[in-house]
């Protein structure tokens, strides 16, 4: 897994970790308006980088990985951990783990892990595997009928064909697989001071479950909703919003700007 880092060395460190889909870019909009202010880490996932050939590995692998990375560089407590959709996965898988101390943590649309029977965990990544891989052979029409929610433009649309064409599709399955079924420690307990929960009108039915079960295993965990975006949008649609947001959370919980 390559990391990208950019801002200043000794500023609060904050770790943004991608949907799926897209690549490490997806902040690319973000990155200028935080990097003055704070060390940002932008991981570019298995399975995600184009310049790394390779396939998408699980939920687990990629946080612990993440977690080795951090520590093997000395940052043992980062300002604020932030992922969007299967991002935010591997955010409350790192919460659980409890290897690196997080001040401020804001999973985006986060899918958490079913608590459904096997068969129906799997005939529900079927469908969502087929849904995306019929997306990678039909190309820019049926993208434009599944990001219906959003008035992306015709680049943005292109950028999404280009992910889709160079992504296995074993790196689709494994997605689908592993962010509906992700293990979670026994009897997990984060220690993290500010926990919030985002998600948009658009898709609240469709993280009805999500939100319960942060309710349930993240007890002192905030909620945010968000108007006139949808599911993953905010930080390519708005990052001025997603900027000025995600520097209140770390507010909030008292990770503010270096020297401040």
């Amino acid at each position: 897994m390559t990391f990208h880092e950019f801002g200043r060395d000794g500023a609060p460190v904050a770790v943004l970790i991608h949907p799926s889909l897209v690549m490490w870019d997806y902040f690319e909009f973000v990155i200028p308006l935080m990097q003055d202010a704070y060390h940002l880490v932008v991981p570019a996932l298995p399975g995600y980088d184009e310049d790394a050939p390779g396939d998408f590995t699980s939920v687990e692998q990629i946080a612990a990985e993440l977690e080795d990375w951090l520590i093997a560089r000395n940052i043992l407590e980062i300002g604020c951990i932030y992922g969007c959709s299967m991002g935010g996965s591997i955010v409350m898988r790192l919460l659980a783990d409890r290897r690196v101390k997080v001040g401020c943590a804001v999973i985006d649309g986060g899918i958490t892990p079913y608590q459904l029977p096997w068969i129906a965990t799997r005939a529900i990544a079927v469908r969502d595997f087929l849904m995306i891989y019929m997306g990678k052979l039909g190309g820019i029409k049926l993208l434009e009928k599944a990001f219906s929610t959003d008035e992306y433009s015709d680049e943005d649309l292109k950028y999404v064909a280009k992910v889709l064409h160079f992504i296995s599709a074993k790196t689709i399955w494994r997605t689908f697989e592993s962010c509906n079924n992700y293990s979670m420690p026994e009897g997990f307990e984060s220690d993290c001071r500010a926990i919030e929960y985002w998600y948009t009108k658009a898709e609240a039915k469709d993280r009805a479950w999500d939100i319960d079960y942060v309710r349930a295993h993240f007890p002192r965990a905030s909620f945010r909703i968000f108007d006139d975006v949808g599911h993953g949008g905010l930080a390519v649609l708005k990052p001025e919003l997603f900027a000025s947001e995600l520097v209140r959370a770390m507010a909030s919980s008292g990770e503010t700007e270096a020297g401040a």
